[in-house]
């Protein structure tokens, strides 16, 4: 039987969590950087454990574990700590002069406490130790809890976090649903999970007691809608390569395709033949499922389809195997779509663009991506226009979470709140606005006080001054141009010239 954290060493260590941000010692940032610079060692000194967990728990390659997990930590932090004086730095915001200048407005971002991160089994490092990164520099102490689901990984999570982190300010707990449970008990400043949207629920009602700010990452039935203007072959390659990565179970992985009728079958095709060159004699590489419940689980959807099964591999209870996957002739009512699928599994269903938007919107919640393969520009601005998602990628999958200095989150049943660099900070991050009001104010400021008198009336009331007519209709409205054709362009253009300039009279210099 396995075993977790004791709860009295878990009231312990949070009590220690406490006591140690009451003094202000996670604020420093030197001991912020320091501390993300342990991360990298922890990580960067037990790379081959790291892989040797990943395969154990997911049958993972060693260069998929580096490329989709272990890469990906070192990248973030890396990128942590080279910004970490810019992302943390006061804002200060267009107040005007008497709040910007005369009060020296600002925007400080202070850490939230005691925060509780919650990782998940499909990236076991990445959804634990990237929160884990933001949270760090934002100046917090944590509590982390690694998914039980994948043990090797857990195990060695536990092992290494007390080993190179500070145990007064970070500490790592383990547990099971009754654990976990447990834990959720306490008070914490902060909840990050990462997870299914059944969990979350459950986190955002324990959270919702002690009245605590969440940041939940979910996933959802991604769709992916593939046009009749699609270049289909390169469609294919990208969609079989997705659904084989860590064998499907990626929350932002295609769950399900909108096929126009006219390319349906050529795009089945290519699909099939993109399977067998990335799948068939590779099987010693493939990731399988996590463990035998979620085979069942899986089975239990494809046994229940109405569909067409048009392409089938190897499915092995003992060893979770279980290969890619086609199913098409697929309804949106179809026992594939009464969940998210996350597996190799395919499902197709042959759709309009029209008639995709219209499924993706009657679809209880926003799904986290939305994915569009086509070349018309205007199908394009129609698919953004029509639907909702945490994020999209187009003629692509998944990319727009690799997005640097870009937020990514769901909405809705998909999620709450976001993060990824700056955005990270942000979510572990409470903005405190800040004024100091000089003493002299006080003799343009008098007419504010008690008694109030009706000669200073004209000082408050604001007029519309023109800016706008009454019986305006909406063909009136005037739209600023923003953006790239925009001032903006015009400022850039300037800006662009300006620094250019500069180069070509450095290189005279050099020249001379």
């Amino acid at each position: 039987m396995t075993s977790y954290t004791p709860r009295e060493e878990v009231d312990s260590a949070l009590k220690v969590l406490r006591s140690t941000f009451r003094t202000g010692k996670t604020k420093d940032l030197a001991w912020r950087k320091w501390q993300l610079k342990q991360c990298w060692w922890m990580i960067e000194d037990n790379e081959k454990a790291f892989i040797d967990a990943l395969k154990t728990d997911l049958h993972r390659h060693a260069f998929e574990s580096m490329m989709m997990d272990i890469g990906g930590c070192q990248t973030d932090v890396l990128v942590h700590i080279e910004n970490l004086e810019k992302w943390t730095a006061d804002e200060i915001p267009d107040a005007g002069f008497f709040f910007g200048t005369v009060g020296k407005a600002r925007v400080r971002k202070e850490p939230l406490g005691v925060v509780l991160i919650l990782g998940t089994w499909n990236f076991p490092l990445a959804t634990i130790m990237m929160p884990v990164y933001a949270a760090i520099a934002a100046g917090n102490c944590i509590m982390l809890k690694p998914s039980e689901t994948t043990q090797a990984c857990m195990r060695l999570v536990q092992e290494l976090v007390p080993n190179y982190l500070d145990s007064s300010a970070i500490r790592c707990v383990t547990g099971g649903p009754e654990e976990t449970s447990l834990i959720l008990e306490q008070h914490f400043d902060h909840i990050f999970f990462t997870g299914s949207d059944k969990i979350a629920r459950i986190i955002a009602q324990a959270a919702a007691k002690n009245l605590t700010s969440t940041t939940l990452e979910c996933g959802g039935q991604n769709p992916t809608i593939v046009t009749k203007t699609a270049d289909i072959n390169l469609t294919a390659k990208r969609i079989a390569h997705t659904k084989l990565l860590n064998a499907g179970q990626i929350c932002l992985n295609a769950n399900h395709i909108f096929a126009d009728p006219t390319i349906h079958d050529e795009l089945v095709e290519k699909l099939k033949t993109w399977n067998d060159k990335l799948y068939r004699g590779n099987e010693s590489q493939m990731p399988h499922i996590v463990s035998e419940k979620h085979v069942d689980r899986l089975q239990r959807m494809l046994d229940g389809t109405k569909g067409n099964i048009e392409y089938s591999s190897t499915i092995d209870r003992a060893s979770k195997a279980f290969g890619p996957t086609i199913v098409t002739n697929v309804n949106m009512d179809d026992s594939l779509l009464s969940d998210e699928i996350f597996g190799p599994i395919l499902a197709i269903i042959k759709a309009t663009p029209d008639e995709a938007f219209s499924s993706i919107e009657d679809t209880p919640g926003p799904p986290l991506g939305l994915y569009i393969f086509s070349q018309d520009r205007k199908e394009i601005d129609k698919a953004l226009s029509s639907t909702r998602s945490g994020g999209v990628t187009i003629n692509g999958l998944m990319l727009h979470a690799g997005v640097p200095d870009a937020p990514f989150g769901g909405v809705g049943l998909s999620g709450q709140g976001s993060y990824h660099g700056p955005y990270g900070v942000r979510a572990f991050s409470h903005l405190r606005t800040v004024i100091e009001w000089p003493g002299w104010m006080e003799h343009l400021m008098g007419w504010t006080y008690y008694p109030f008198k009706d000669e200073n009336m004209s000082k408050v009331v604001v007029r519309n001054k023109g800016k706008f007519k009454r019986g305006e209709g909406i063909a009136d409205q005037k739209i600023k141009r923003t953006g790239w054709f925009g001032p903006g362009l015009v400022a850039t253009l300037t800006l662009g010239v300006g620094v250019l300039a500069i180069g070509v009279q450095r290189g005279a210099l050099v020249l001379r």
